[in-house]
């Protein structure tokens, strides 16, 4: 057992200031992810600061049509809630692809956004990962990387981030609310989470003593033509290997706007802007489609056990576009292999 002090905020104030004080500390909420990353011995906090009961629960309207989610709204009740169900079935759709039901009950918005990744080496304390000690080598480039990335890699790290959330967050553009020691931010989704670069170490670029307090969607919703597809390798309680979230307007035929973002293939939710400029003013179809998965993949690399990972992107893009485009968004009772 590892011995740690434990504390409990009483405002969001105040837990940046207990966070400030201990630079060992650590935020707790839910505790789906960092308890198993104690258990594990992965990472072996101080002192927890327990913020569960700060006031940020709430799902609300913001004066410019959208939606304002509170950081420690659990996953259940945004995956359910009305306003998310009707404005923003993308969203809720990737929420329900995602852990099981218990979890999703106890796991927090802020906390799905700063989960950190499944990879095999991450959580092995024996092997080497310059994610969990920075300069120790990772042995995923030469060990068993079947789940690991193919886009977005550097020589110090090809892990994945595991949220299916963050997926159609990133799709959706949304906006990360934090507060810290220097007041309070926006942070665009597409910055919030880091590529691993030389600083694999560090997942986000939230600042030192910083909390997630609110996520905004903006008004557009793309109710119409969406889909989150996600291929695992069962259907219950797996993460991605490849995930696909698709926002689409199209009229009379014609892609008029088009977001594209996946999971389980980068350290970070991956958008690709030549991608989804290459969709806008064509046709919906399938040869469409394929133009743009292509681009996306252009610099996509496998590490040998990853590899079918870019003809199954490939693939698995080309089938959620056309869903989308279809509006016959992905059931959940329906995850088989592209």
């Amino acid at each position: 057992m590892n011995s740690f002090q434990y504390s409990r905020a009483q405002d969001v104030a105040d837990a940046i200031r207990q966070s400030a004080a201990d630079r060992s500390a650590r935020f707790i909420a839910g505790g789906t992810n960092l308890v198993d990353l104690m258990k594990y011995e992965v990472e072996r906090p101080a002192r927890l600061i327990d913020i569960s009961r700060l006031p940020l629960r709430t799902i609300k309207k913001t004066p410019d049509g959208g939606l304002h989610i509170g950081a420690l709204v659990p996953n259940s009740d945004l995956a359910w809630h009305p306003q998310v169900k009707e404005r923003y079935p993308l969203l809720s759709s990737a929420i329900l692809a995602g852990a099981s039901t218990q979890l999703r009950n106890m796991a927090s918005t802020g906390g799905n956004l700063l989960q950190r990744t499944r990879c095999l080496y991450f959580y092995d304390v024996a092997t080497p990962c310059n994610k969990r000690k920075p300069g120790a080598g990772c042995a995923a480039l030469g060990g068993i990387n079947r789940i690991n990335a193919i886009l977005g890699t550097s020589d110090a790290c090809i892990a994945t981030h595991p949220s299916d959330m963050c997926v159609a967050l990133a799709a959706l553009d949304a906006t990360v609310h934090v507060v810290g020691p220097e007041g309070e931010r926006a942070i665009a989704m597409a910055d919030f989470h880091r590529l691993p670069g030389d600083t694999p170490e560090r997942d986000t670029n939230l600042g030192a003593n910083e909390i997630v307090t609110t996520i905004a969607l903006p008004e557009r919703s793309f109710r119409t033509h969406h889909t989150y597809l996600k291929i695992r390798d069962r259907l219950s309680y797996a993460f991605a290997l490849v995930a696909v979230a698709v926002a689409l307007e199209i009229e009379g035929g014609i892609i008029r706007e088009a977001r594209l973002a996946l999971g389980g293939v980068a350290p970070k939710p991956w958008r690709d802007p030549e991608a989804e400029a290459a969709l806008v003013g064509q046709s919906a179809d399938r040869t469409t489609f394929a133009k743009a998965a292509d681009i996306v993949l252009r610099d996509a690399r496998g590490f040998g056990h990853n590899d079918f990972k870019i003809d199954l992107a490939r693939r698995t893009m080309i089938r959620a576009l056309d869903q989308a485009a279809q509006g016959t968004p992905q059931s959940q009772s329906d995850k088989r292999i592209a």
